[in-house]
């Protein structure tokens, strides 16, 4: 014979499992999907200029000094 009230405590285990199998999940598609910033971090460390340029100035303007919009003549 099982009680059919449940436990204060216990009462929300099946609620908040829910959420961490959806923070997980979560999770796991940020880890797949970089953002644009951290992209363009990756490719300016990668290329030893653009990185010691972003020492002093910042990744961002590194990668815009490096690999911005290019110069036509």
């Amino acid at each position: 014979f099982s009680d059919p009230f449940l436990n204060r405590r216990r009462a929300n285990d099946f609620i908040q499992s829910d959420r961490r199998l959806e923070a997980i999940s979560q999770e796991r598609i940020r880890e797949r999907i970089k953002a644009p910033q951290e992209r363009q971090r990756e490719i300016c460390e990668n290329y030893y200029p653009c990185e010691a340029y972003a020492f002093r100035h910042g990744y961002a303007a590194a990668y815009r000094h490096y690999f911005g919009q290019r110069r036509t003549k």
